[in-house]
């Protein structure tokens, strides 16, 4: 629990730093460039989240599937295809948050 808000509350001001410096696109807005910035920071968070978010549930994934092996061997390929099945879900999510990230770029 300890390292979980330690991760949080860098994070948070990471997060912070990066949208408190409103000065870094100041330029950028007066020479008709506008939103390309923000832009880019929406496609560089949208993979970032779905990086992170597709790490965990995968890690999450594999683990339970291991320990339910390690319970019952008996029973490892009843569990294997289901899990990878599962993987797969999981990663068509990150390519979609991927595909997005694109999309975005391609406003600029």
């Amino acid at each position: 629990m300890k390292n979980t808000k330690a991760l949080f509350v860098t994070v948070l001001a990471a997060v912070l730093v990066v949208l408190g410096n409103g000065t870094a696109f100041a330029e950028g807005a007066a020479a008709g460039y506008g939103d390309r910035g923000w832009i880019a920071l929406a496609a560089a968070l949208t993979i970032a989240g779905a990086a992170i978010g597709a790490a965990l549930g995968q890690g999450r994934a594999v683990s339970t599937a291991m320990e339910s092996i390690g319970r019952n061997p008996n029973a490892a390929d009843r569990i294997q295809t289901p899990m990878i099945l599962g993987l797969a879900f999981i990663e068509a999510l990150a390519i979609y948050a991927l595909v997005i990230a694109f999309l975005l770029q391609g406003k600029i």
